[in-house]
């Protein structure tokens, strides 16, 4: 799946919502799909001329000929593939389908949102919203795909110091067994301490009650300690016979209920903003 799709929802519901708050929305849109579809035969321009060519190309794009998944991914399909036999039970163009809709389904609400209140803060979490309902729920999607949620999630760092800290810290961990088979083992621990470390010397910027805060840092306790044992037992002990890829398994599991929870809390966190928006524009009526 080109990379560039995971993003593309955000910014055509933020370009969309801009258009309609101006004093003339109908040429505003008109303007904007001049633009796109003027950029979009530029780039196409080369390949448009050869039916072959085109197909070679949307067949990169696209690789569907590689099946719902290919490893074990810390999305969707994967993680219930375990229960649900999806590549038995349906055919290829069904699992298209199924997985555009689940895809599409998602990305709504952020870009109900955007259309309705756009705003620089909320196009950043739509960003990292849409790319979370790509890596989650799309077709053929790769391991190091986590990396496009979290470059948003890098631009909200300091808003979201806990939330960049955790989806970086999983997003490693989903990508461990890809990088235990390419012996890349060193190098992950030495990233993952100097982080941690830079991590642990950052000032708090924690919100919220102590307690709430004590169960945030218990919950993060919690599953750290859980990484912590994955890691050993995959480094240490063979898998058994009848399930040679259990370990694979836990990692996905454990890392896809993480990505879950994240999507939804910043699907929540950008419906926020619209409430926020509202509120600053009866204010200012009465003003």
């Amino acid at each position: 799946m080109d990379m560039s799709a995971y993003f593309a929802p955000a910014f055509f519901s933020h370009l969309l919502g801009k258009c309609l708050k101006r004093s003339n929305p109908l040429f505003e849109v008109l303007k904007l799909g001049f633009v796109v579809l003027g950029t979009f035969s530029l780039i196409w321009w080369p390949y448009i001329h050869s039916m072959e060519a085109l197909l070679q190309v949307l067949s990169r794009l696209a690789p569907f000929e590689r099946g719902l998944y290919e490893d074990y991914v810390a999305n969707f399909w994967c993680t219930t593939s375990v229960v649900i036999k999806w590549k038995r039970l349906f055919t290829t163009p069904t699992l298209k389908l199924l997985s555009f809709g689940a895809t599409i389904s998602t990305c709504l609400p952020s870009m109900i949102q955007q259309i309705w209140a756009p705003s620089k803060r909320g196009f950043l979490y739509g960003l990292l919203n849409s790319a979370f309902s790509f890596y989650l729920f799309s077709f053929q999607v790769h391991e190091k795909s986590i990396l496009l949620p979290l470059l948003p999630a890098s631009l909200l760092a300091i808003e979201e110091p806990v939330l960049y800290n955790w989806i970086t810290l999983n997003a490693l961990f989903s990508m461990f067994p890809l990088l235990v088979r390419d012996k890349l083992v060193l190098p992950y621990i030495a990233l993952l301490a100097l982080f941690s470390l830079l991590n642990h010397a950052a000032p708090n910027q924690s919100r919220g009650t102590k307690e709430t805060r004590t169960l945030e840092l218990s919950l993060k306790a919690l599953v750290l300690v859980c990484a912590l044992i994955f890691h050993v037992v995959y480094l240490t002990l063979p898998a058994p016979n009848r399930y040679p890829f259990l370990f694979e398994a836990l990692v996905m599991l454990l890392c896809f209920s993480q990505f879950v929870s994240l999507a939804f809390y910043t699907n929540a966190k950008q419906w926020t903003l619209l409430k926020r928006s509202v509120l600053v524009h009866k204010e200012k009526k009465l003003l």
